[in-house]
């Protein structure tokens, strides 16, 4: 139970966005025999994802265990606590990599490649990066980012530039929102945890969630007007579920601001009115981009 708690199941929510490729290329509905190689392909790289991403907070909680110890939450980790050692943390770390690598291997040999990077990225942000202001919280994104694109690799669509920039600012937005929040739980000593919050204050978390949230709206209506997008879907219809990501967007940021929740992950799998949100935006686009596959008219829905 501890190692499959070391692994951090919650946190494989954060992989996502290996999906995103599979409901916006288009890949959803179409001959069977198509339809179930893409999402067997999807859930296979969201699984290697699992494993490489479990291998980053194995090593991230043996380097850390000692500041872990301080904190109120993460000195419950199986290697903060004891329960676990570091010996079998770094063997538990191995299996990860090599599970994910040839996972990867046998769907795709340029998703190994962007595993591979994810992990040597996640490595260095863990040795080097984590403490420096700013550059930590893009360092995650661009994870997030890499997460977007093994979606796309796998399912065989094109990579849009409009996956990676909104995918981005999404997640940028995250890692500010999970800054804030561990400003909110460890107050004026969080600095000993984690060095890099000393640079930061609330103020300045505050307007960073102000602008990247905007960024993040933003970039979706673009992309939702975008000529590439109007040619793909026959639609920009997209942008009429902007409401429902406006709504997302400002549920986490108050939440965060609130201090109500420890971080994203808590406020993804616990509030029920962001997950009807998010659900109810999913179905949005699913409808809009499969709407002539559905049997579905919308051309005369938004004439008035």
């Amino acid at each position: 139970m501890k190692i499959l708690q070391l692994m951090r199941p919650a946190h494989w929510v954060k992989n996502i966005f290996v999906f995103a490729a599979l409901v916006f290329g288009g890949k959803l509905f179409g001959p069977v025999d198509e339809v179930l190689l893409s999402i067997g392909s999807a859930v296979g790289g969201f699984l290697c994802f699992c494993m490489a991403s479990s291998a980053t907070y194995i090593f991230n909680d043996i380097i850390d265990r000692e500041s872990d110890k301080s904190h109120p939450e993460k000195c419950k980790r199986p290697i903060a606590a004891g329960q676990v050692s570091v010996g079998q943390g770094i063997f538990l770390a191995g299996l990860c990599v090599l599970a994910a690598l040839f996972c990867s291997y046998l769907l795709s040999m340029s998703l190994t490649i962007v595993i591979a990077a994810y992990l040597i990225l996640s490595t260095i942000y863990t040795l080097l990066l984590k403490d420096v202001m700013i550059l930590d919280c893009i360092i995650i994104s661009v994870g997030f980012c890499m997460r977007a694109v093994a979606g796309a690799i796998v399912v065989g669509v094109y990579i849009s530039p409009w996956l990676i920039i909104c995918s981005f600012t999404l997640c940028l937005f995250l890692a500010f929102g999970k800054r804030r929040s561990e400003m909110v739980m460890l107050g004026d000593e969080g600095h000993e945890y984690r060095k890099t919050l000393a640079g930061y204050s609330m103020e300045l978390l505050d307007h960073m969630l102000d602008v990247t949230s905007g960024l993040a709206i933003m970039c979706f209506l673009l992309y939702s007007m975008d000529s590439r997008t109007e040619k793909l879907f026959g639609t920009t219809n997209l942008v009429y579920t902007s409401p429902l990501v406006m709504y997302c967007v400002f549920r986490f940021s108050a939440l965060i601001q609130r201090g109500k929740y420890s971080g994203p992950v808590k406020i993804i799998v616990s509030d029920r009115p962001f997950q009807i949100g998010f659900v109810f935006w999913v179905v949005a686009c699913i409808v809009i981009i499969y709407a002539d596959k559905l049997g579905l008219d919308l051309s005369g829905v938004w004439a008035y």
